[in-house]
């Protein structure tokens, strides 16, 4: 294993990758004092008020010289941030050069689109017949056969009692799962006196294919289960028409997602996770990155690598849209990191948030999408959504993610509606949970993997999964959706 790691050619610090004592020797700069594991160690002479850089950019500035060697943390650096930032626009473009695409065994859908599974799913309109759409899926399994590969229903308590944002926003999110096409076949099942009503359904929804997408007001007949079952087998017939094909990667939205984080996440997982996003869009491919509030702090990073102005300022409206969100809440929009973030190592805001957006990569930023809104323009897009798991996780699956790649340093086991992918930032994790880690990043902390091998294999992995391989979360069934809100309940 590294005693060290130089995660950025600009960089003028290296993090520790276990505890370094004093007298150490790597790569010419002698330690001057004990560096704790996760922690930062200055690789030049950092003289008061120049910037500490990590990931290539700075995530603070120097209180005090530095010396070559030396511990960098709170006790010597601290952030660049207060207050509002003005943002302005100076393009930093780094296009990937194009690569052929993998392939991949894959759905081609009658509208052109494609799915990595064939599943019949259930969306509730109002968390009213929650009991009764879980009923129709543990009744129906028998309909899981052939190429049809599971029946699932996404159980949510709006679409009732909700107005404004809100509301437009639950229809919103339901409508984009029901598009999506790693659903051969779906059943909406309302109650009938919701406030979202079958016609406000339809509407959002736009242009649908009948027998693909199939309604049922539970109210409206004299038994929903029998009902029910009915449509099903219908729409069990419709989606076991499709059978897997040679699809190019370049088809593929994978989105990309990071929680219970740990002093690794920046340096194994999320950065391994970034080269592998850089290289699906050099195929051709899409990844979408969101937690926006874990963008704070890097947001002059991001906006640098927008691909045009009017992306530019999409981006400004987003990361200013969550601000304001955080302020009408009366909460602080620049927290500083937790204590345990600081006993890993995370210094500073900059420091945490450049850490997490590692998973984009490189690549230009070639739009910007809103909660709900799904993806349409190739390349590295960023979206809308909170930091927490479950919510940002839905939206990923409503934008289009075909696939979740979710780092963690803790471990979690939870699902999105699409395959999620759990990718552990250490070995001790992955060996600890290998009932939900899929993929191990600590390989790169142990030095048996480089970041760029750590990449390949995970696009290695992904395809696997692409072409039906199950995730550990798949696996075991688990799977949920939490729908975003920010108004009153009536």
């Amino acid at each position: 294993m590294p005693d060290l790691i130089h995660i950025h050619p600009k960089d003028n610090v290296a993090v520790a990758l276990k505890p370094i004592p004093a007298g150490t020797v790597w790569e010419g700069v002698t330690a001057r004092m004990d560096i704790p594991q996760g922690h930062k160690m200055a690789l030049c002479p950092i003289a008061e008020n120049d910037q500490v850089v990590k990931y290539g950019f700075a995530i603070g500035h120097a209180t005090q010289a530095i010396g070559p060697g030396e511990w960098v943390h709170t006790h010597n650096m601290k952030t660049n941030l207060s207050g509002e930032l003005a943002y302005t626009y100076n393009p930093k473009l780094a296009f990937p050069t194009p690569q052929t695409p993998g392939t991949f065994q894959g759905y081609r859908r009658k509208d052109g689109k494609v799915g990595i599974r064939n599943e019949i799913w259930i969306i509730p309109s109002v968390g009213c017949v929650n009991d009764v759409a879980k009923a129709l899926v543990s009744e129906n399994q028998d309909l899981v056969a052939g190429t049809i590969e599971g029946l699932y229903t996404f159980t949510h308590p709006f679409g009732c009692s909700q107005t404004g944002a809100d509301h437009a926003q639950t229809r919103k999110l339901l409508a984009s799962l029901v598009r999506h096409p790693n659903a051969g076949a779906v059943l909406v099942l309302s109650l009938g006196c919701e406030n979202l009503t079958l016609e406000q359904f339809q509407a959002e929804l736009g242009e649908y294919d009948p027998q693909r997408v199939r309604f049922l007001v539970c109210q409206q007949v004299e038994d929903e289960l029998a009902a029910g079952r009915q449509v099903l087998e219908e729409l069990a017939a419709y989606a076991g028409q499709f059978h897997r094909e040679e699809i190019p990667a370049s088809e593929l939205v994978i989105g990309m997602k990071c929680g219970g984080s740990d002093g690794l996440s920046g340096i194994t997982a999320n950065p391994t996770v970034g080269r592998f996003s850089d290289m699906l869009v050099a195929q051709g491919g899409s990844t979408v990155l969101t937690e926006v509030p874990e963008m704070f702090g890097a947001e002059g990073f991001l906006m640098d690598r927008c691909v045009d102005e009017t992306v530019f300022h999409k981006a400004v409206d987003m990361i200013n849209g969550f601000k304001n969100y955080f302020l009408r809440h009366n909460e602080v929009v620049y927290e500083n990191p937790s204590p345990g973030n600081k006993a890993g190592g995370i210094t500073t805001l900059e420091d945490k948030s450049c850490g997490c957006v590692q998973k984009g990569g490189s690549a230009p930023i070639m739009d910007v999408i809103g909660y709900g809104d799904q993806v349409t323009t190739k390349g590295l897009n960023m979206l809308y959504g909170p930091g927490n798991d479950l919510v940002s996780s839905t939206a990923l699956t409503a934008a289009g993610a075909h696939m979740v790649l979710f780092t963690t340093g803790r471990g979690t086991p939870f699902g999105a509606p699409a395959p999620t992918m759990k990718i552990s930032t250490n070995t001790p994790l992955a060996t600890k949970k290998s009932g939900w880690i899929d993929f191990n990043a600590g390989v790169v902390a142990d030095g048996t993997r480089t970041l760029d091998q750590a990449a390949q294999d995970l696009m290695a992995l992904v395809l696997e999964v692409a072409s039906g391989k199950k995730t550990k979360t798949e696996e075991k069934g688990f799977r949920e959706i939490s729908i975003f809100k920010d108004g009153v309940v009536l």
